[in-house]
């Protein structure tokens, strides 16, 4: 049975609640199509997050990612939608979504968005 891709996220419980950690997770692969020309758009995505009470499974991390792959999007919106729905699966204390896009016509596009929890703030110094 091979992998497809999913717009489906899954989650698993924390194993620390009471603890603020980060979690880093560098997903070199992403790809989806310029609205305009068509052509691929390929980009390493770098997902920092503390969780609350879920964590984001890898697997279906990977299969959500590469449901984009045939879908027309600009760089500034994508990074956006990526953000927002590992925010709905997993209510995190704090997320950073870093889009880094491979050159295209001699442009780089890197696209930062972030979310912090309504009343949350960090125990230490985060600098992710």
């Amino acid at each position: 049975m091979s992998s497809q891709p999913s717009k489906i996220l899954e989650v698993f419980d924390n194993p620390n609640p009471e603890r603020d950690y980060v979690i880093q997770i560098e997903l070199p692969e992403f790809t989806c199509l310029c609205p305009k020309t068509g052509q691929p758009d390929f980009a390493t995505l770098h997902l920092a997050y503390i969780a609350d009470k879920a964590c984001v499974e890898l697997k279906s991390l990977k299969m959500y990612i590469w449901s984009f792959r045939d879908e027309g999007a600009f760089h500034e919106a994508v990074t956006n939608q990526i953000l927002e729905d590992l925010i709905v699966a997993t209510d995190p204390r704090f997320m950073r979504l870093k889009a880094v896009f491979n050159v295209r016509g001699g442009v780089y596009t890197t696209v930062i968005a972030e979310h912090q929890q309504q009343g949350w703030t960090p125990k230490t110094v985060v600098n992710l």
